[in-house]
């Protein structure tokens, strides 16, 4: 790999680039609750070489909508479903209006 390789994963969300300790602090919350989300499988973070998790920007989003949730009060098993529904219906509202979009393409306009 090349220097330049190496820059385009600066650019990729998935990109597991974050330690436990540097993604806790990013989010200002503890590396027990990043695992426990884990544990819940609302994320799996990679593993580096040496056994150790990796956190990639799209988790920390989830991570964070995570901590919003459970600041609020909501237990953290209920926060994590709540984030998986949330992104279940975004999915859906998505497939719907590709659905609409193909559907209008496919009709004949109505010439009066």
């Amino acid at each position: 790999m090349t220097a330049d390789d190496s820059y385009g994963r600066f650019d990729d969300d998935d990109y597991p680039a974050y330690t436990m300790g540097r993604a806790a602090e990013m989010l200002g919350t503890t590396q027990g609750f990043l695992r426990a989300i884990g544990e819940a499988r609302l994320i799996t973070p990679l593993r580096s070489e040496g056994g150790h998790r990796r956190f990639s920007r799209y988790q920390l989003r989830i991570a964070a909508r995570a901590r919003e949730l459970v600041d609020q009060g909501t237990p953290i098993e209920a926060a994590c479903r709540i984030i998986v529904l949330e992104d279940q219906l975004e999915e859906a509202q998505r497939i719907n209006a590709e659905h609409r979009r193909a559907t209008e393409a496919a009709e004949p306009s109505a010439v009066a």
